[in-house]
C-alpha cells in the first residue's frame, strides 16, 4: 500500500468493469422504479433478463478480467472488513488500490441478491412458482436496494476518509495508488462486446424466452392513446 508519497494517480479499474457497473446501477433502478407498474411489465422482466446477464458477466470477469476486477484481488473476509471499519473509526483507514475489505462484502452481496432477484422476477413473470415467487422477488429487491444504499454511504464515507473521489473513478478508472499496482490496458473491446451484447437483449437480437418487448411496448403505448381520444370526445 505504501506512503503517501509513493501514490500517484493510476489506472486501476478496466473499461468493462466500469461499464458493467454502471449499466448494473441503472438497470437496477430503471428495474426498481417499474416493478409496480403493470403497464410496464414487460420492460420490467426485460430490465430482468438484462440484470442477470450482467452478473453473469461479472462472474466471468472476476476469473478472467485485469488484475482488480479478478475476485482472489478482494476475497470475501468479514474479520478483514470489521478491522477496516475499526480503522475508519479511529480517523486512519487502510488505503486500498482496489476493492477494500468492506467493498468486496458489498459486492458479493449485491451479485448474489442481483441474480437472486432477477431469476425469481422470471419466475414470478412466467407464472411457474404460483405467488411464493412474487414475494420472494419483492423481499429480495428491498434487501438489494438496502444493500446499495449501504454500500453508496460507504462509498461515501471512504471518498472523503481518503479525499478521493470513489464514484470519480469508477468513471475514469483511475485512482491513486503506487505505480507498481496500476494496470496495463483497459480491455475496450470486451467493453464493446458487452454492449453490444445488452443491445442485443433489448432489439430482440439475443433471446429473451417468454417475452416480446416490442409487443409489449405496443400495449404501454396503447391506453395512452386511449386516453387521449376519450379526452377529445
Amino acid at each position: 500500500m505504501g506512503d503517501r508519497t509513493d501514490r500517484r494517480t493510476i489506472l486501476v479499474w478496466d473499461l468493462p468493469l466500469r461499464v458493467f457497473h454502471w449499466l448494473l446501477a441503472g438497470s437496477f433502478a430503471a428495474a426498481f422504479a417499474t416493478g409496480d407498474a403493470d403497464r410496464w411489465r414487460d420492460v420490467h422482466a426485460q430490465l430482468g433478463y438484462t440484470i442477470i446477464a450482467l452478473v453473469v458477466f461479472r462472474i466471468v470477469w472476476g476469473v478472467f478480467g485485469t488484475r482488480h476486477a479478478r475476485f482472489g484481488a478482494f476475497p470475501l473476509a468479514p474479520a478483514a472488513a470489521l478491522t477496516y471499519v475499526r480503522s475508519l473509526l479511529a480517523g486512519r483507514p487502510v488505503h486500498y488500490v482496489g476493492h477494500n475489505p468492506v467493498g468486496a462484502v458489498a459486492i458479493y452481496l449485491l451479485l448474489g441478491l442481483a441474480l437472486a432477484t432477477g431469476l425469481s422476477g422470471l419466475a414470478a413473470f412466467a407464472e411457474l412458482s404460483g405467488k411464493w415467487a412474487e414475494e420472494v422477488h419483492e423481499v429480495l429487491a428491498n434487501a438489494m436496494l438496502a444493500v446499495v444504499v449501504v454500500h453508496v454511504a460507504g462509498v461515501v464515507v471512504e471518498s472523503l476518509a481518503h479525499r478521493e473521489n470513489l464514484a470519480l473513478a469508477m468513471l475514469t478508472g483511475c485512482k491513486r495508488g503506487e505505480p507498481g499496482a496500476a494496470i496495463g490496458r483497459t480491455r475496450p473491446l470486451v467493453a464493446v462486446v458487452l454492449l453490444a451484447g445488452v443491445l442485443g437483449l433489448w432489439t430482440g437480437v439475443l433471446p429473451t424466452p417468454g417475452l416480446d418487448l416490442e409487443a409489449g411496448l405496443s400495449r404501454n403505448a396503447a391506453p395512452a392513446r386511449s386516453d387521449r381520444h376519450t379526452d377529445d370526445d
